[in-house]
């Protein structure tokens, strides 16, 4: 499956309204199997108007679960992004777009709560350090989106 194949079916699945919670479990447990597969649901999960996102069933953070090793890097990832981000439309004067990022930073935060993975924590620490730091194994990923000592510093402390 493509990414952009995930985000569609991940669309497709979460609009469904005869599903029942094993299925939907099942489902994106097969789905987060892959990378193409994690990136595409969590790009769609994160940025929709799921209810679903703001308050993430059993069954959803089982399956997340089901994959910790496809899944701990993106959501750190994801809260990173999208807390620089924030900034980023803030200086911009977007507000809209920041209440955007602030919204995917909350929904992932919350899913790192509730997944509760020390994949998920081990991740967070060495970008956190990376961030404090400007060295480490996410300095690389942390320049290369050109993020600045505040953007480092709202990453550090949101990790």
């Amino acid at each position: 499956m493509t990414f952009e194949e995930a985000i569609a079916y991940t669309e497709a699945l979460l609009s469904r309204s005869d599903l029942d919670e094993v299925s939907l479990e099942t489902e994106i447990a097969q789905l987060v199997q892959t990378s193409n597969g994690a990136r595409g649901f969590f790009v769609c999960f994160l940025t929709g108007e799921w209810q679903l996102a703001d308050a993430p069933s059993p069954s959803v953070i089982r399956a997340l679960q089901s994959a910790p090793d496809a899944i701990a890097e993106l959501l750190v990832k994801n809260l990173a992004m999208s807390t620089a981000m924030a900034i980023t439309h803030r200086r911009s004067g977007h507000e809209d777009q920041a209440q955007g990022s602030d919204r995917v930073a909350r929904r992932t935060a919350l899913l790192i709560e509730k997944v509760d993975l020390a994949e998920v924590r081990t991740i967070a620490i060495t970008m956190k350090d990376s961030a404090l730091n400007n060295s480490g194994e996410y300095v690389n990923f942390l320049d290369k989106w050109g993020y600045d000592a505040e953007q480092k510093q709202a990453i550090a402390q949101i990790l």
